[in-house]
């Protein structure tokens, strides 16, 4: 499988959907350090509790627009 070149940086912190609580990132990175589009990370909210699993955008992909 071929790896995009375009490299993504996980955020620490998310807001939980649930409950609008904390949620941090509980997922380790990849053995060489980076992380990538595609890649899926896990956050774990401090107040509800409940795990989010997420896939890393694409930077194209912005949600704020």
């Amino acid at each position: 499988m071929i790896r995009q070149t375009v490299r993504v940086t996980p955020e620490a912190e998310i807001v939980c959907v649930d409950c609008g609580g904390r949620c941090y990132l509980t997922s380790y990175p990849p053995e060489d350090g980076l992380w990538f589009p595609g890649d899926i990370v896990t956050y774990k909210c401090r107040d509800c509790l409940d795990r989010w699993d997420l896939v890393l955008p694409d930077e194209d992909n912005d949600l704020d627009r």
